[in-house]
């Protein structure tokens, strides 16, 4: 999400604390994780420690971004690692490409207490372990008229007030989707009408972001006031900017799932279908929730109002979520660069 963005911590603390273990550690099982390495801190205490102290295993790492890291599966054939962590446009990727296996549910029990979208949110492999958004963030302070449909980010208001992610990024891609929505079309079938009415959008359109901190300096710096982004960029922006709010649009947000897969090769998919389920636990689920890591698929996880605003979280807000094709959308993507490089280009 761009993964999920927040402030990364050297992943090779991590590996460094795993391979310092106990000699009789090394000797038994290992499990090979692939993940973006961030909040290192805090996943060694809430999920990682206590992970060791249950399985009597050692935990390596393999770090980088989704792009990188699947690519590195792939040229091993699917072996390396034994389970993976990517956004749901990655993982779909690593489904057609056959670099996953199933997930046997019959040992992963803590998916009957998740919310139904992230049982099974692939058919038969790995569930989301968290869930997130894309959506309208924009200045109250600004925007006088506020910001309730998708179609609001053509209005004649807001010329040169806009941004919208770049089309490499997680939520870039959705752009698309919102454009051939607001001309009526399907943006797999008629993608010239959806890039029209992209055309139309660029004179209210800024900049074009790559990084989520790149959005929060556009913000700070007043460059924009409103953003077509992903929700756990918002507390970071309503800090620069407190007048910054996340619109309730009627036609809903798009979900954005990060999921983890078991590698085709993984060495130990035993050891890899019990870390699954041990961080669907309700209890680490919470505490993950309120120390600011992930936000929570477990139903039974409880937040505090304050707790629950960062979050796409409840079983309302989850449900009005539009979901997306990712085989189809994965599929377009080579065309809609070039036809995005056309508009953004010139």
């Amino acid at each position: 999400m761009l993964g999920r963005w927040r402030n990364p911590i050297a992943s090779m603390a991590l590996v460094v604390t795993a391979l310092s273990a106990a000699p009789t550690m090394a000797q038994n099982k290992t499990l090979t994780i692939s993940w973006w390495g961030f909040n290192g801190d805090k996943l060694e205490e809430i999920v990682l420690k206590p992970f060791r102290a249950q399985c009597g295993c050692e935990l390596v790492f393999e770090t980088g971004n989704n792009a990188d890291r699947l690519n590195k599966i792939k040229i091993r054939g699917g072996g390396g690692v034994d389970v993976v962590y990517l956004t749901d446009s990655y993982s779909q990727i690593g489904i057609a490409e056959g670099l996953f296996q199933p997930v046997d549910r019959s040992k992963i029990p803590n998916l009957n207490g998740i919310y139904e979208v992230a049982r099974a949110p692939q058919g038969q492999f790995g569930p989301a372990y968290t869930i997130g958004r894309v959506g309208i963030i924009y200045d109250s302070a600004k925007v006088k008229s506020p910001i309730t449909s998708w179609n609001d980010l053509w209005r004649d208001d807001l010329k040169r007030r806009v941004s919208l992610p770049g089309i490499t990024t997680t939520a870039g891609p959705m752009t698309v989707l919102v454009a051939a929505n607001q001309a009526g079309v399907d943006p797999y079938e008629n993608e010239k009408a959806a890039f029209a009415a992209i055309e139309k959008l660029k004179p209210n359109v800024v900049k074009n972001y790559n990084t989520g901190s790149e959005l929060v300096n556009l913000f700070s710096t007043g460059e924009v006031s409103v953003a077509m982004a992903q929700d756990f960029t918002l507390a970071q922006i309503q800090a620069a900017v407190p007048t910054a709010r996340w619109a309730e649009l009627k036609e809903g947000d798009y979900a954005t799932l990060n999921t983890i897969n078991i590698a085709k090769g993984a060495a130990n998919p035993e050891l890899a279908h019990q870390f699954i389920n041990f961080i669907l636990d309700p209890k680490i689920q919470q505490t993950l929730a309120e120390r600011g890591v992930d936000a929570p698929v477990a139903t039974a996880v409880q937040l505090k109002p304050e707790e629950a605003a960062r979050w796409t979280y409840g079983q309302t807000m989850i449900s009005s979520l539009k979901r997306i094709d990712y085989e189809k959308l994965n599929a377009a993507k080579t065309d809609w660069l070039d036809a995005w490089s056309e508009v953004f280009g010139r």
